[in-house]
């Protein structure tokens, strides 16, 4: 009579057998099993060869297998049909299911109720549109491996702590979701330390993040740092720093020596503006890092074929930077408006250069009629530079009062690049002392 451990032997050895068996196959498609010692494998050979050939199905390849053979582990019944169902039910759509799975394969070892439904939950509890999931996820898949009371939590917790909107949250994290994955201590609040070191306060940071969350990812050390000691170098005032940086975020992840010492060097050789002026420039707008200079040409072209001497132009420039961001057929139509309507001399543009940046037809032609009507004459500068509740308190004094400084716009407002006229931001109307660096006063 066979003792009782004869079956439990026979099974061992029937296992082992059966798992050389599967090595050799997998062997022979070109997987190398080696990490797949401590796995569970199927009892067959019929059954691994249908788990390869739904992998391939997908879009899978032998060498992506290869990355990561642990995948030949997951049932295809148990495990991989289930995670799948539930990606496609959120939001991934069926043909990018298999670029997904190249991206994060652990997920084809994840419970789709322990471990997936918990982290879509959190997403849409920070206010994440349901639509967006998919997106989110394809973005940043290895948001389903974190623990909700991890990274997650405690970089969403103190993005709240230094100003940031909740309800921005949501937003912030489809258009980043990395952020989610960034260490407090030593990503997140390293680099909004060091931004307010510079001037920034919380709030204004807070602000920039709510709209530019991408900022989180650049590194202090390797970019940030050197990208802020290369506007110093480059004759920008430290005092301007925060104004740069609210203007334009961006600045601080660019390549900017490169982009620096080229603009510099154009701005001298074709504008006439030497570096001195050209780092005022760069102090009103910095986006004029990213202009292309044939965008920039055309603007500049359009002042001197209108018989304004070169040096007149680069003083135009360096007085509003804007002028080179705009469309030289807007340009024409208010240079027109103001030879053919309103008959004054070019010394007036030259001195206010700022009139090219107003619309004409909703801010200068009614203006100018409503004074012409009253038979009053006075500098563009007077009747442009103020709000239309100003502009009607100055047409019914008794006086021209002296011109003030310029009106003030939002930071950080929307710059349409390449060649388009500027655009800005609805002004904020708190009178909060933080916000006054998130607004500057320029000549418009």
């Amino acid at each position: 009579m066979p003792s009782v451990t004869w079956g439990v032997v026979q099974g061992k050895k029937e296992k082992l057998v059966n798992r050389v068996i599967i090595c050799d196959y997998l062997k022979g498609l070109g997987i190398i099993p080696d990490e797949l010692e401590s796995v569970e494998l199927p009892s067959t050979v019929e059954v691994m060869k249908e788990r390869i050939e739904f992998l391939q199905r997908m879009g899978l390849t032998i060498d992506d297998i290869n990355e990561y053979p642990l995948m030949l582990g997951c049932s295809v019944r148990k495990n991989i049909i289930p995670v799948l169902g539930y990606l496609e039910k959120i939001g991934i759509s069926r043909s990018k299911l298999g670029e997904f799975v190249k991206s994060y394969p652990q997920v084809l070892h994840a419970s789709v109720v322990v471990e997936l439904q918990p982290v879509i939950k959190f997403l849409r509890g920070l206010d994440v549109e349901r639509q967006d999931i998919g997106f989110v996820l394809q973005k940043y898949p290895e948001l389903l491996g974190f623990k909700l009371e991890g990274t997650m939590s405690t970089s969403v917790a103190y993005l709240v702590s230094i100003g940031v909107c909740p309800r921005d949250i949501g937003p912030m994290v489809t258009q980043y979701p990395y952020l989610l994955g960034m260490r407090v201590g030593t990503m997140i609040k390293p680099l909004v330390d060091y931004l307010v070191s510079l001037g920034l306060p919380k709030k204004i940071v807070a602000r920039m993040l709510e709209k530019r969350p991408y900022v989180l990812g650049y590194d202090l050390q390797e970019t940030v740092k050197p990208n802020v000691d290369c506007l110093i170098s480059f004759g920008i005032r430290r005092e301007a720093l925060a104004s740069i940086v609210a203007q334009y975020p961006l600045i601080l992840g660019l390549p900017l020596k490169a982009k620096l010492s080229s603009q510099q060097y154009f701005f001298n050789l074709k504008l006439k503006i030497d570096p001195e002026r050209f780092a005022r420039v760069i102090e009103k707008m910095p986006q004029i890092v990213s202009l292309k200079q044939n965008v920039i040409m055309k603007p500049v072209q359009f002042l001197l074929e209108r018989a304004i001497p070169s040096e007149d132009a680069a003083m135009m420039v360096v007085k509003c930077p804007q002028l080179l961001a705009l469309r030289a057929p807007l340009m024409k139509n208010s240079y027109y408006f103001f030879k053919s309507e309103m008959g004054r001399p070019l010394k007036e543009l030259v001195e206010f250069p700022e009139y090219f940046t107003y619309s004409l037809e909703s801010r200068i032609k009614p203006r100018y009629e409503m004074l012409k009507s009253k038979g009053i004459r006075s500098s563009l500068n007077w009747f442009l530079n103020c709000s239309d509740k100003r502009f009607e308190e100055r047409l019914e004094g008794d006086y021209i009062e002296s011109e003030s400084l310029g009106p003030s716009f939002c930071m950080g407002g929307k710059l349409d690049l390449p060649g388009c006229e500027i655009l800005s931001d609805e002004e904020d109307k708190s009178d909060d002392e933080d916000e006054v660096l998130f607004r500057r006063t320029v000549s418009l």
